[in-house]
């Protein structure tokens, strides 16, 4: 275990995940891994083999993912394997997948092929309740993790977009962390004012997870009229309107990041707020934003990345980075489930 916790990095300074572990051990989950033979799939499945409290599900040749487990030394004995061409219940998978998609006039040969792709196959696992929950994307890109969800499993009622929060955490000299909630960094390209305000209510319940008191900051080039454009209309009404539908979540727009976080800066750009300079939930107007944003964040601020996670999905499904590392896909893994 010593040579996970170091080969997997991070080691104790993974914060806040007793909670998380603790529930997990009360109320034992599955997850499927829709790339089963990539490297850091197999490495943190071997964490979460040794620790029994969340059972992977690895999908893949079973030939391949053993090759790959043997090459890179890892134990995965207790891993479920799944392949979609030996899928026993693909005739059940397909008819309900056709049944999901009838208004598209899907094919039973169409759902078939549809079905032999990892994302796809992985996806419906959780959707017939086979499997409690998803991870994807240490591979393929969002978009081939998001697009399964939003045919199959679709948003809960009470929401009308898919978004995402990426939360940096960085251990301070007191042992303490330091940490922020950032949406959305992964999903919307050009979110409008009513959407900017979903991103930020889902965003500031997602920091609460994480034992965050959200500080709702919409980010702009401008700080309370000092600047014009259509943008700053976008951000300043939606924080408008954040502030009337969830009064119960302290927020502030739209504001320049400085003003954001530096309190000698709020006083000077926008005084008597109680809460400039002291954000600590950051709205972005665009995705162009959102993800230069948090790469600068996590890349020049030393931040461990947890995310993108995706909120207003009806089931735990969720996507990794391209540029993730094993010790990222296991703690990704235990907020999924």
């Amino acid at each position: 275990m010593e040579k996970m916790t170091k080969d997997l990095g991070g080691g104790n300074n993974m914060f806040e995940f007793d909670e998380f572990v603790k529930k997990l051990k009360d109320n034992p989950k599955t997850i499927v891994f829709s790339e089963g033979t990539d490297p850091r799939i197999i490495e943190a499945a071997s964490r979460l083999l040794a620790s029994n409290f969340l059972q992977p599900i690895l999908i893949g040749n079973e030939k391949d993912v053993w090759e790959e487990a043997q090459e890179t030394g890892y134990n995965i004995r207790g891993a479920k394997i799944i392949s979609p061409k030996d899928y026993p219940q693909m005739d059940e998978m397909v008819a309900e997948y056709c049944r999901i998609r009838a208004d598209k006039g899907v094919t039973e040969a169409e759902a078939r092929e549809i079905l032999q792709k990892p994302n796809y196959f992985g996806t419906m696992l959780v959707k017939m309740g086979v499997y409690d929950s998803l991870l994807g994307g240490a591979i393929t890109s969002v978009a081939d993790t998001v697009k399964p969800a939003l045919e199959l499993i679709k948003t809960k009622p009470e929401n009308k977009i898919v978004s995402s929060c990426i939360v940096l955490a960085r251990p301070r000299a007191t042992g303490e962390h330091e940490v922020i909630a950032l949406g959305d960094c992964a999903i919307n390209i050009h979110p409008t004012e009513e959407e900017l305000v979903e991103i930020a209510y889902e965003t500031a319940k997602c920091a609460k997870i994480f034992n965050l008191d959200p500080k709702v900051a919409f980010l702009s080039y401008s700080t309370h009229g000092s600047g014009k454009g259509e943008d700053v209309e976008k951000m300043c009404n939606a924080a408008k309107r954040m502030e009337k539908e969830h009064p119960e979540i302290a927020s502030i727009g739209e504001l320049q990041f400085d003003a954001a976080v530096s309190p000698k800066v709020a006083a000077t750009k926008c005084p008597g707020y109680e809460i400039a300079g002291h954000t600590n939930t950051f709205i972005f107007p665009d995705l162009n934003a959102g993800n230069i944003g948090y790469k600068i964040a996590r890349y020049l601020g030393n931040f461990e990345a947890y995310g993108p996670i995706l909120l207003g999905l009806n089931a735990p499904i969720n996507t990794l980075s391209r540029e993730c590392t094993a010790f990222e896909v296991y703690s990704m893994a235990i907020l999924t489930a």
